[in-house]
């Protein structure tokens, strides 16, 4: 029995000293504030988000409600950062362990509050499309992504400050390593600097067919900092360094004005005078007269007898057409091929094919028989 007695002793001796000098019950009961907040922290997100999403469905913008939707994730972190500070509030701790409480609870609202702010660049960001006038869409993106590596860099340095650390000497020593790493790293600075030209320049953007020679051809997707990604006709991806795109020649389709068609169209030698006039002006008059083709004012448009070759007499058909989009290019292309063609058929004439003339001077049966001496 003393034994027991003994061993219940040890028990609320241990439950009135508990941890750091607190006692087990009020520790729990630190802990049990802290749970419900967690338990509840559905419910308060859900109440305050709700009250905020009705005000901001009221609205006609919906800039409120992209914002909403951006911050939601950090509103939902409040209620678990309140429950910290009510619960270590409660604890009778020690001033030095205070301390370390009060800034525990400083880190938590630092983190929500730059939280929120970075996830609230990006709805934001809409209001710059009225600069789209002054930069392109992909200098805004850039702009939006290095504020957001801004807002996180000081999101960090404050929680640092937080606990007593100098951002100062950091970034001193970082300045240090940051020189031995760009020796190493020069091909990373290339390419971001090149991808600053290739913004600047507005060699390209988003969406724009464009080819290298030798490189890539395809869509542009996304020009990042190091690289550019490019998808090729067979939806392949290519990630191509910036300063490829940058040192090198690159021709943007996307910026054309006009498509053109150039073609020789090969008729037989056969075909008179009459017939090549003919079939020139009347290809002639099927070119200025439809409105899918570009003026001959505003562009070079030539239907012209060009030139003798092997098997044929070419007339040069060199046009333009208003679109540039490739499926209306090829019908627009599809229906000159089949005009053309009935144009050389209705003017008694045909297309000419390669080939080659054979002449014979002699044939073996014109020339005197081979005297041969008869045999003894």
């Amino acid at each position: 029995m003393k034994t027991l007695n003994e061993f219940w002793a040890l028990v609320l001796d241990v439950w009135g000293t508990g941890v750091f000098g607190i006692d087990i019950a009020t520790l729990l009961s630190a802990l049990g504030i802290f749970v419900g907040f967690l338990v509840l922290r559905g419910l308060i997100a859900k109440f305050v988000i709700g009250t905020l999403r009705l005000k901001a469905n009221r609205t006609k913008s919906l800039l409120d409600d992209e914002l909403l939707n951006a911050l939601e994730a950090p509103i939902r972190l409040l209620p678990v950062v309140l429950g910290a500070f009510l619960a270590l509030d409660y604890l009778p701790l020690a001033s030095s362990h205070q301390d370390l409480a009060d800034n525990f609870v400083k880190m938590l609202i630092t983190t929500a509050l730059f939280w929120g702010l970075h996830r609230a660049i990006t709805p934001l960001s809409r209001l710059l499309t009225k600069l789209e006038k002054i930069f392109t869409q992909v200098m805004i993106d850039w702009m939006v992504n290095t504020i957001k590596l801004l807002v996180a860099f000081v999101g960090i340095a404050a929680v640092l400050e937080i606990w007593g650390i100098q951002v100062g000497p950091i970034l001193a020593g970082l300045g240090l390593f940051g020189v031995a790493v760009a020796l190493g790293a020069q091909d990373l600075f290339k390419n971001l600097i090149a991808g600053i030209l290739i913004i600047a320049e507005r060699r390209f953007n988003k969406g724009d067919w464009i080819r290298v020679d030798g490189v890539v051809e395809g869509t542009v997707e996304q020009i990042g900092f190091r690289s550019t990604m490019v998808r090729r006709f067979d939806k392949a991806p290519v990630f191509v360094p910036n300063t490829k795109l940058s040192d090198n020649a690159v021709t943007n389709f996307s910026e054309m004005t006009h498509r053109r068609i150039y073609w020789h169209i090969g008729l037989q030698y056969s075909s008179s005078i009459e017939q090549l006039r003919d079939i020139r002006d009347q290809i002639e008059t099927y070119i200025f007269d439809n409105p899918e083709f570009a003026d001959a004012k505003e562009v070079a448009t030539f239907v012209r007898i060009d030139r003798f070759s092997d098997s044929s007499i070419d007339i040069m058909l060199y046009c333009f057409t208003n679109t540039t989009q490739w499926g209306e290019w090829l019908k627009i292309k599809e229906q000159l091929a089949m005009a053309v063609k009935e144009i050389v058929e209705n003017n008694g004439t045909s297309f000419a094919f390669p080939s080659q003339s054979l002449y014979v001077e002699h044939l073996p049966g014109d020339g005197p028989e081979i005297f041969v001496p008869p045999k003894k």
